[in-house]
């Protein structure tokens, strides 16, 4: 009888090409945390450039020097700007940016109690933009040599030409102070109207899990043009990536092969689609970061609470420590969805990889 050959383990080189298969993606997710703290080192001194005493304007002109001091050493300004990044840096490890020089409540939680109405806006208004620039590029797609399509081009070129508060401010003036066919930008909800109790936290989630309705309806009415502000402004940038990817696409050899088989219109845009928008995902992450910080904007413009009011209520009371947890925050947001849009695309296009981009025809 042969005896049995015992397995031999997993050398050393086998778990090695294991690791090194896998480094497109992990490398990423490893220097993520770096690239937050790398933001949170430059927010942190870029807050202390903001002129004001936050010390002096609490403890008032005519405080003496004792009390001014001991303001200081209770808000945390007390040591050196070195050891005010230590307790900050050791803070942001643990999650806890800090507690609020303005009331003084915990940072975090005063930014989580406020994120969800901002994320809320943002997805929405998100999902819109990208429903909005599909359709928008499919009429240059099916026509491109019509006025639409011509049209569509030209607004595709103003991508960046007007910032999204400018927008923001001609929506107010013409559909509100103008026409009137949007309510007051001043909240979520018409006065009177009490938003029910939190569930998730995303108000018009929670509006709609409770069933109350009217809430949900005047919650969209509010929504409506913060939304419509955002898709216009930040539409012409995703199209203008989108459009750069279909011409080639359209024109690639597939593409002919299929329209001289007579292949069905249908599939034939399908298939378009289908090369052209590993490329355009890549970009959701900017364009997400983008629309998440025009959100934190626009709130403030369209009285919506949330981050926005956070942010400049921070600013105006020299409230550092509220200030840069807010910055941290929408910059790791930012920097998880590029993090995701990036390797969504690798896996939808392998070729795209590090290391093995243009290796094969």
């Amino acid at each position: 009888m042969t005896p049995a050959v015992p397995t031999a383990a997993p050398d050393a080189a086998s778990l090695l090409a294991a690791v090194r298969r896998q480094r497109w993606w992990a490398l990423r997710v490893l220097v993520l945390p770096i690239h937050i703290l790398v933001f949170a080192l430059i927010a942190f001194f870029l807050v202390r450039l903001i002129p004001g005493d936050p010390a002096r304007a609490i403890a008032g002109p005519d405080a003496t020097p004792e009390t001014y001091e001991a303001v200081r050493a209770q808000l945390g300004l007390d040591g050196s700007i070195w050891t005010q990044l230590g307790h900050y840096v050791s803070g942001l490890v643990r999650f806890d940016p800090g507690t609020s020089i303005t009331n003084g409540r915990p940072v975090f939680d005063e930014l989580m109690a406020r994120l969800p109405g901002t994320v809320e806006l943002a997805v929405v208004s998100f999902v819109i933009l990208v429903l909005a620039s599909l359709l928008l590029s499919l009429v240059v797609v099916l026509a491109p040599r019509s006025l639409d399509a011509r049209i569509v081009s030209g607004y595709s070129q103003a991508a960046g030409a007007v910032p999204d508060f400018v927008v923001g401010v001609i929506g107010i003036l013409l559909f509100y102070a103008t026409l009137q066919v949007v309510p007051a930008p001043n909240g979520r909800t018409r006065p009177g109207l009490q938003e029910p109790d939190p569930i998730t936290h995303f108000p018009l989630l929670d509006s709609v899990l409770a069933g109350r309705f009217a809430v949900t309806s005047s919650i969209l009415s509010h929504y409506l043009l913060p939304i419509v502000v955002l898709v216009v402004s930040l539409a012409p940038l995703l199209l203008k990536q989108l459009l750069g990817a279909l011409g080639p696409a359209a024109e690639d050899r597939a593409t002919l092969f299929r329209i001289a088989t007579g292949t069905p219109r249908r599939k034939v845009v399908v298939s378009i689609y289908r090369r052209a928008l590993p490329p355009t995902i890549a970009v959701f992450g900017t364009i997400f970061g983008t629309l998440l910080g025009g959100t934190v904007i626009i709130e403030q413009l369209f009285g919506l609470g949330g981050l926005g009011t956070y942010a400049v209520t921070a600013v105006a009371g020299l409230d550092f420590t509220a200030l840069q947890g807010t910055l941290v925050l929408v910059a790791a947001i930012s920097m998880i969805v590029f993090l995701l849009s990036d390797v969504t695309t690798m896996l939808l296009d392998p070729r795209r990889r590090p290391g093995v981009r243009g290796s094969g025809s």
